[in-house]
């Protein structure tokens, strides 16, 4: 469920070029090679993990980063029974999905 807020918030990341080169050359980069699966959702995508701890620690300081610069997005991490994956859905209002087109993809 999205947020008035979030709906009324731009579509668009608050870092300059180059903290973006940085933060797509060190997080996204890893986090973007260990990508299972992407699943296209309603309003985003939901991208598949390993599901060992070191990922869900990973996730976390992500999320951690990418909410201060893209604050329009939603961020969902589940964790499925039994160890067998653990997803981040990143979702937000209209013009979300053309935006993470090259997020972790």
């Amino acid at each position: 469920m999205m947020s008035m807020i979030a709906s009324s918030l731009p579509i668009a990341c608050s870092l300059t070029e180059p903290e973006l080169r940085e933060r797509r050359s060190t997080v996204l980069q890893k986090a973007g090679s260990a990508v299972l699966e992407i699943v296209e959702v309603e309003s985003g995508y939901a991208y598949r993990f390993p599901s060992d701890d070191k990922w869900l620690d990973e996730l976390m300081n992500l999320v951690r980063l990418e909410r201060q610069c893209c604050p329009f997005l939603t961020f969902r991490i589940t964790v499925e029974p039994n160890g067998s994956a653990v997803w981040l859905e990143l979702t937000g209002p209209s013009g979300t999905k053309e935006f993470l087109s090259s997020f972790l993809h």
